[in-house]
């Protein structure tokens, strides 16, 4: 899901490159929608001249897209509770944590 990929590009160091073609398709819609600047490749096609798709890099998350992740918290996040109400890179380590627990 592409805010489950926000939320992972939130958490990195950026730039960040992206190779496989779902991730390329998903930054595609993160652009779209605002929620990140990015380079993404030309989609290919009979017309295009351009040549295969090969990297996507993020090089920032909007205020729109910080706006998002900050409305899309994870059910288990207290809205009002003094965690939620600190600081912004604390949130983010905190996500990053349970991404990593969920991937293990």
């Amino acid at each position: 899901m592409a805010i489950d990929l926000l939320r992972e590009i939130a958490s990195s160091p950026l730039p960040k490159s992206f190779r496989s073609p779902d991730e390329i398709d998903q930054i595609r819609l993160l652009r779209a929608a605002g929620l990140v600047i990015a380079f993404v490749p030309a989609r290919t096609g009979p017309d295009s001249l351009a040549g295969p798709e090969h990297t996507a890099q993020v090089l920032a998350v909007t205020d729109k897209g910080r706006q998002e992740l900050e409305s899309s918290r994870y059910p288990d996040e207290e809205r009002g509770s003094s965690q939620s109400n600190g600081n912004w890179a604390q949130r983010l380590r905190s996500a990053a944590d349970r991404v990593r627990q969920a991937l293990q």
